[in-house]
């Protein structure tokens, strides 16, 4: 039995007062803050852990937003493309397809492409096309994030360096958050809060019903520590391997003998630069052995990669280490299981949702990576009043999350809680009973596309339509034909 030391009671200063408290200013929380400005919210305070905004994107160095597009449109917009429009006046930020080449199957343009992960599709039933996936300098993110806020900051209050520690719950409803810092432990009070911590630190101490597993077999069961490696041709490497596919293997294998978990090169905006991800695990992102091991595992066995890699791998001849992320990787740990829990089902057949709150092509084969909604209600808490919980710990099974905890996802279900939070508070109503349709309407005028709106180019619908929602593919017609065998289906 562990010891137990018992604390005495005390008073906690009430720090500051709010309509709107959001937990985490990563991808979900920093589009919160933001979307209820602009949607009219005037009094709210961004809580954020570390001294800068972005979390994984930012800190963790996940330096790719996936599949923002389907064949020839464009689905994930809002806060999201904003990023990068942003980004894009600065020279060397952001690299990813545009205009006429998205969608393209031209050759000559696949071929510029592919060597860019993700940026060419990769479902073998349909002819390959490029794909709008975009890198980005992260420091010049963490920058623009700041610069986006305080444009806010008649309405938005941002504190650093604060840890949430426990929600205030009075009859089972949220009234603000308890957070530690160096000025000690005290309050905020709130009308709204919006948990986007990630790991569900606030809702998991609620009676919100959650889950804590992911299936073994699935990206969402591992942790990371992400470096960059400069002075490297990236396109030899890549075209080397085209052109003797068993040089990745050789490659990949002893870098994972190494370190004992998989780790890859990947490309980034830098034709010169490249990113090693990696995949350690099975690790639970909400232990301190487990992150500790995370990071000091990579670290220890970094010289040792970059020396292999000048010794074995083309381009990486000149390789130097450039710079290691200044935070852990985190994919996956608490899942809500909210007033709607998402599934594989809603990928492998079309869903028509009445609150959908976001229309999302996303990294999933079973339907080609084609657009599927998210219902409001996968990120509202059951049995928990004024409180959303948007980002990478979504109402979802064990599977499904890993095809919903990508930066899109988080961006797109923070930019929802933050109108669905202001528009709760200009009505005065409870999130639960929110006006849906109003919430939807603000989010069209901020460039979200829903499906079945009056606001949204009936295009995007016809497409989807045309091609059947992407439900071409065998697993698709697996999961028609034989729902069992789909059951057994994991993400490759």
């Amino acid at each position: 039995m562990s010891k137990i030391f018992m604390e005495e009671a005390r008073s906690i200063e009430v720090f500051d007062e709010c309509d709107i408290l959001v937990v985490g200013g990563g991808a979900a929380g920093h589009s919160a803050a933001i979307a209820a400005a602009r949607a009219g919210a005037k009094n709210i305070v961004l809580l954020e852990r570390y001294g800068y905004m972005g979390g994984d994107v930012t800190g963790g160095y996940v330096i790719m937003v996936p599949n923002l597009t389907w064949l020839n449109q464009s689905y994930v917009r809002g806060l999201q493309e904003e990023w990068f429009t942003r980004l894009s006046n600065i020279p060397g930020a952001v690299l990813g397809a545009e205009g006429d080449e998205i969608g393209s199957t031209d050759p000559d343009v696949i071929h510029k492409w592919e060597p860019i992960w993700d940026a060419v599709s990769r479902v073998e039933e349909v002819p390959k096309r490029v794909v709008r996936s975009v890198y980005f300098e992260p420091n010049q993110l963490k920058i623009e994030l700041d610069k986006m806020l305080l444009e806010e900051k008649e309405n938005i209050r941002v504190y650093c360096h604060t840890w949430a520690a426990a929600p205030i719950v009075e009859n089972d409803a949220v009234k603000g958050v308890i957070f530690e810092s160096k000025e000690g432990r005290k309050a905020i009070l709130a009308k709204v809060v919006i948990d986007a911590t990630g790991d569900g630190d606030l809702f998991a101490q609620t009676k919100a019903p959650y889950a804590a597993d992911s299936d073994a077999d699935t990206r969402s069961t591992n942790t990371a520590m992400v470096f960059r490696v400069c002075n490297v041709d990236y396109e030899a490497f890549f075209r080397n391997n085209q052109k003797d596919p068993s040089a990745f293997g050789k490659i990949v294998g002893p870098l994972k003998g190494m370190l004992g978990h998989l780790i890859m090169p990947l490309p980034t905006q830098d034709p010169n630069m490249v990113w090693f991800n990696n995949w350690l695990g099975p690790f639970d992102c909400t232990k301190v052995k487990d992150l500790t091991a995370t990071e000091m595992l990579v670290r220890d066995k970094i010289r040792d990669i970059i020396d292999f890699m000048r010794k074995n791998a083309v381009g990486f001849e000149n390789a130097e280490l450039y710079d290691i992320a200044p935070q852990l990787g985190a994919r996956c740990s608490r899942r809500l299981q909210g007033e709607y829990v998402m599934t594989m089902s809603d990928f492998a057949f079309h869903r028509e949702f009445d609150d959908v709150i976001a229309w999302h092509s996303t990294i999933c084969r079973i339907n080609d990576s084609a657009p599927i909604e998210i219902p409001y209600r996968a990120i509202l808490p059951r049995g928990v009043e004024n409180l959303l919980c948007p980002g990478r710990h979504i109402s979802s099974d064990n599977v499904a999350i890993d095809w919903l905890n990508l930066i899109p996802q988080c961006v797109g279900t923070g930019q929802a809680a933050g109108v669905a939070a202001a528009v709760a508070v200009t009505d005065n109503s409870t999130v639960h009973d929110v006006n849906i349709e109003r919430v939807q309407d603000i989010l069209v005028e901020q460039d979200v596309p829903l499906p079945r709106h009056a606001g949204v180019d009936p295009a995007l619908t016809e497409l989807c339509e045309e091609h059947k929602y992407g439900l071409y593919t065998k697993l698709a017609k697996l999961a028609a034909e034989d729902p069992e065998e789909f059951a057994k289906y994991r993400q490759p």
